[in-house]
């Protein structure tokens, strides 16, 4: 009678164990993408260059569906609670996985302890951009200018609590400005103001930065960094212009819901590493002035580790700036 209960308690055990056929089968059919902000951003621009590769990677096709809202964090959310089954992940960035944590009064989620970290992609500078016929050509200048006409000026953002938005917040706070914040419902409408002189400047990502100011039809007057970018090599960094150590990127990773299975983890990860890998899309990237991480710091290990320290990074800036949002 002890055995058949013994047995019969295995029994019940084993069930209760999750099926590992899902995971060894995975994936079986499309997946998501989502992407936190609005089509026609940074993000979006980085998901569109790098999702086809997934898709040849993975088998399947992987499609982008844009979810924006509370400085990217409604579209995280989504991914947080989605189902551990591998089918929806998220690119996530600085913004909604680092700086909101300290932002938001009440975040919808932590970003440490509500994801499984995938692979850490990419970073990118941004760019303190201007409208065209901007009176000031260089960062001392447009110093000056901003100082003395701060009451009467705009900038725009994708969205608060977005990085452009924080990149913005912090170098008007660094350079003692008070100039009022437009926000967007993403990046395109932004820029359509920006080169209309509807609003005055932006920070934006220099993915969706560099071909404006390529074309003529806006004005590029620093990388918010400590380096140029070779995209846009006559554009001084920040650091060089009279703001030294002043360095604002966003950087990229891909996090799936907490308690995926470690073999579909790990089988998204080396698509990922797959797609970085890929000549093609190092040059897009490239091109639009992102670069691909080094490969010891693409595992899942190493972006764990990163995004606690990006949320203490930020947090001490965002705290020291004394910003919050409800």
């Amino acid at each position: 009678m002890r055995a058949r209960g013994t047995l019969a308690v295995l029994i019940a055990v084993a069930a209760a164990l999750p099926d590992p056929a899902p995971a060894q089968s995975w994936p079986a059919r499309p997946l998501t993408m989502v992407v936190t902000f609005a089509a026609g951003g940074g993000d979006d621009v980085l998901a569109r260059i790098i999702g086809p590769r997934l898709s040849q990677a993975l088998g399947q096709p992987v499609v982008i569906e844009n979810i924006s809202g509370a400085g990217g964090m409604t579209g995280a959310a989504r991914v947080a609670k989605a189902p551990r089954d591998g089918y929806q992940f998220v690119l996530g960035g600085t913004g909604p996985f680092a700086a909101n944590q300290t932002l938001y009064r009440h975040p919808l989620y932590r970003a440490e302890t509500d994801f499984a970290p995938v692979a850490l992609l990419a970073e990118q500078p941004l760019l303190l951009l201007a409208r065209k016929d901007f009176p000031a050509n260089d960062l001392p200048a447009f110093i000056a200018y901003t100082k003395a006409n701060q009451a009467h000026m705009q900038y725009g953002s994708p969205g608060v609590g977005s990085t452009s938005h924080l990149a913005c917040v912090l170098l008007n706070a660094a350079i003692g400005l008070d100039v009022t914040n437009v926000p967007y419902r993403g990046g395109a409408p932004a820029y359509q103001d920006l080169i209309a002189g509807r609003i005055d400047y932006m920070c934006p990502y220099s993915s969706t930065a560099t071909p404006q100011v390529r074309a003529g039809v806006l004005k590029a007057i620093a990388v918010l960094s400590k380096h140029r970018l070779p995209a846009l090599p006559n554009v001084g960094s920040a650091d060089e212009q009279g703001l030294p150590g002043f360095d604002a990127y966003q950087w990229f990773g891909l996090f799936l819901p907490r308690g995926t299975p470690a073999e579909i983890v790990s089988k998204l990860h080396d698509a990922a590493v797959a797609a970085l890998d890929s000549p093609e899309v190092r040059e897009r990237l490239d091109q639009i002035g992102a670069s691909v991480v080094a490969p010891e710091r693409r595992s899942s290990a190493y972006l764990q580790g990163f995004v606690a320290r990006e949320t203490s990074k930020w947090g001490a800036a965002i705290r020291a700036a004394n910003i919050e949002l409800e």
